[in-house]
């Protein structure tokens, strides 16, 4: 069964804690809470995610991925042997980050839930499209890095993940000012 996208609206809290107007320029704006729509649209521009799965001894395993935000819910994939598939097999808890390197400026993203493999042939063509759409010749056109990811998936020889956001963070750095939003779901 397909995970169902987050129709709803979170609520969205900013933390006073992490979040400061240091050395603001003149006319800065305040320090407010970063929006959802503007974490979605930054979900859905991002190229590059990190996932973070827990080993059965507890360890943490980080690796990047290109994911897609599609319909409320995080998608990536991975081969079935590789170490996040075993992770995800003992414990879907994970988290995905992405933004960017900058101390001064952007927003860094990360979306905390459950990861569920999706098995429904036709939740599966959505995501195949979400990901031609988000990474376009990089897995449509034959010189493409990830080309053929779409027929993998198909096949099962890779397994796509869903992870429904249940808590997610943005931390904002703009003109000085610092900002960490919360969006529990």
């Amino acid at each position: 069964m397909p995970v169902q996208g987050t129709a709803k609206q979170p609520t969205t809290e900013l933390d006073a804690r992490y979040s400061s107007a240091l050395n603001p320029r003149p006319g800065a704006a305040e320090v407010t809470a970063t929006e959802w729509a503007e974490a979605q649209r930054q979900l859905e521009a991002a190229e590059i995610f990190w996932a973070s799965t827990i080993r059965p001894d507890g360890r943490l395993h980080v690796t990047p991925v290109i994911a897609a935000w599609h319909d409320g819910v995080l998608y990536f994939s991975t081969g079935k042997g590789e170490q996040k598939a075993k992770n995800l097999a003992h414990d879907g808890h994970c988290a995905l980050t992405t933004g960017g390197n900058s101390l001064t400026e952007g927003l860094d993203l990360v979306v905390e839930g459950t990861a569920e493999p999706v098995a429904d042939a036709a939740a599966l063509e959505e995501v195949i499209t979400a990901f031609e759409t988000q990474y376009g010749p990089h897995i449509t056109s034959p010189e493409g890095t990830f080309h053929g990811l779409g027929d993998e998936l198909r096949k099962g020889d890779a397994v796509v993940f869903a992870v429904a956001p249940t808590t997610a963070y943005g931390f904002g750095r703009e003109d000085g000012v610092y900002t960490h939003t919360r969006w529990a779901f």
